[in-house]
């Protein structure tokens, strides 16, 4: 992600309005144009936060509205959230390093950790590649500034590799995975629920998954103009504590969860039941291990040259809201 001019600006909030008019909901029973309720503007992807409110029961009954946009992938989301076009979204563990990077204004509020199994690298079943090694020299599909572009790379690295020995085609995953259906690429960087369809629907085969290799952390990331707001804060600290249950409660309901995700993503039930065993995440609070960890991912970037001059991921966090954890318990 990069500074972009106002022009490019304005392309990132139609993409916003196109989102809504599709994948846009109202919680709570109205329209969310009453006169003085907050309305939280809620930035989605594929199986995401609405969905898991959906399944735990828990997405209405809210003091406040939520409408919904839905993004491909976190990088557009949290330009998204720059702009001032989304409060809060839920992003993977790299989206926040390139916003960062960039100077956007964000604010990282809560985090949660799931297994690093859905975050793959894969490639066609026939395909001659049998070892990470092999990718050198490869056109592998990833998408720019996401969770899966850090795998790549940590993957590289523990070869001896960099990006400069492989031919990056930066992708959004539904063009990444017409590229991989159609041969054009030779492998893919992903995560679930798309590394699921890949093995499940196009008998991709597994090169190397995340385990070992990244630390299976997600974000929720707010504008600070939200929280500077006593009211969308309220909501705000409603919404995440709100997520945090239904992350619990996902983990004790995989099929009903999964059967949720299959009804929202038009994904088929096994593709979904796959996907859902990989994403079942534990909240966490943002401590200094949580920060440590995202600042060795943007220190891996810096060294790379794929991100401009160097980060401080502690300036980009909120732990006010840690409390969450704690309440999603009770």
């Amino acid at each position: 992600m990069t500074r972009r001019p106002l022009a490019a600006l304005l392309i990132v909030l139609a993409a916003v309005t196109a989102c809504a008019s599709t994948g846009q909901g109202t919680s709570g029973g109205n329209d969310g144009q009453a006169a003085g309720r907050v309305t939280l503007r809620v930035g989605d992807q594929k199986a995401g936060s609405q969905a898991l409110l959906k399944a735990a029961g828990l997405l209405d009954g809210t003091s406040y509205a939520i409408t919904w946009s839905q993004f491909t992938s976190g990088p557009p989301l949290l330009e998204a959230v720059n702009a001032g076009a989304v409060d809060i979204g839920g992003v993977g563990n790299t989206p926040p390093v390139f916003a960062a990077a960039s100077g956007s204004k964000i604010k990282i509020v809560s985090a949660y950790r799931q297994s690093a199994k859905g975050s793959a690298i894969v490639v066609p079943d026939g395909s001659a590649i049998t070892s990470p090694a092999q990718l050198k020299g490869k056109k592998i599909a990833v998408a720019k500034g996401s969770s899966a572009h850090y795998h790549l790379l940590a993957v590289l690295k523990k070869e001896g590799l960099s990006f400069k020995d492989i031919q990056p085609q930066y992708l959004q995953p539904a063009d990444a995975l017409a590229a991989f259906s159609s041969g054009t690429v030779d492998a893919w960087a992903i995560w679930d629920p798309f590394t699921s369809q890949a093995e499940i629907q196009h008998k991709a085969r597994l090169l190397i998954d995340g385990q070992g290799v990244v630390n299976g952390l997600g974000f929720q990331v707010a504008a600070p103009a939200a929280l500077e707001d006593a009211s969308r804060r309220a909501a705000i600290d409603d919404f995440l504590t709100r997520l945090a249950k239904a992350r619990n409660w996902a983990a004790g309901h995989l099929d009903e969860w999964a059967k949720v995700w299959a009804q929202e993503t038009g994904l088929p039930v096994e593709v979904a039941n796959a996907a859902v065993a990989n994403a079942v995440a534990t909240p966490v609070v943002i401590d200094d291990a949580v920060v440590a960890s995202e600042q060795e991912i943007a220190d891996a970037f810096t060294a790379e040259g794929l991100v401009p001059g160097t980060i401080t991921f502690s300036q980009f966090v909120d732990d006010r809201f840690n409390d969450v954890v704690r309440k999603a318990q009770q």
